[in-house]
């Protein structure tokens, strides 16, 4: 176990849930720095800033840290967000007390309006905040939902309740059996056409689209049901080959393209 140096007390907590969670995730990985900027493409310095709060990890070493150490990475991605949020009004809050010219005397009328804008700027945050917290916990039902549904279709098994999150949850890992028909391909998880798929979508749609993705040459990471960054990268450089509209989304056309692409 790691004996890890005391965070700097000016951090903000949100931000010492995050830096506390990939420590963790480090020791429990029984990773050295020089071990992990190895697997993740990040520098032992750029790793000894993160975990020391010197710096904030951005969004892509936090992914790739919990993709090494086989943790979920969409909660990291949401703890990091906050800590981001945390971390720029932090720094906005040094700067300004570190500049004496920056804060002149002002008069009564300015400070009520000063006290407005705070006032207006720490609901939005609260708000930002809120809505991080929801989306990730939408995004962890409809995954636990598509892996019941998979489940139930593959043993023949009703459910007797419905499905809820669980910190044990274990990410599902999908078979593409291709085949092609009548000139078009398919994974064998889903045959639809139509259904519009994005960022936070989960389910077997979405482990079809990948396996088309992949047979395609676009490579979209894990086959794991879960529209992340890596897919949407994926159906964006599918979108350009294909001289679709490049918007990360997969609509109709999309669905055309990747059922009859020929493999790269």
């Amino acid at each position: 176990m790691s004996r890890w140096k005391e965070l700097p007390a000016e951090l903000h907590p949100d931000v010492q849930r995050l830096i506390v969670r990939l420590r963790g995730l480090k020791d429990r990985g029984e990773l050295s720095t020089r071990r992990l900027a190895a697997r993740t493409g990040y520098s032992v310095k750029s790793w000894q800033r993160y975990l020391n709060g010197r710096s904030l990890p951005p969004r892509e070493a936090v992914e790739s840290l919990a993709r090494v150490c086989g943790d979920d990475p969409h909660r990291l991605l949401v703890l990091q967000e906050i800590a981001a949020q945390r971390w720029s009004e932090g720094r906005a809050v040094t700067a300004a007390a570190d500049d004496p010219a920056a804060t002149p005397e002002q008069t009564p009328a300015e400070q009520q309006r000063q006290a407005r804008h705070l006032r207006v700027a720490v609901t939005a945050a609260a708000v930002v905040t809120a809505l991080s917290v929801t989306t990730a916990l939408l995004l962890a039902v409809r995954l636990t939902e598509a892996r019941a549904q998979l489940a139930q279709e593959r043993n023949g098994v009703v459910a007797t309740g419905v499905a809820t999150v669980s910190e044990s949850l274990v990410p599902v890992i999908y078979t593409c059996e291709l085949e092609q028909r009548d000139g078009r391909w398919y994974a064998g998880l889903s045959r639809t056409t139509n259904i519009l798929l994005s960022n936070t979508h989960v389910g077997l749609e979405v482990a079809e689209a990948q396996c088309l993705l992949q047979r395609a040459g676009t490579e979209p990471g894990d086959i794991d049901g879960v529209f992340g960054p890596k897919t949407r990268r994926a159906v964006e450089r599918m979108q350009k080959r294909s001289g679709l509209i490049v918007n990360g989304v997969i609509d109709p056309p999309t669905w055309q393209a990747l059922r009859e692409a020929a493999p790269r």
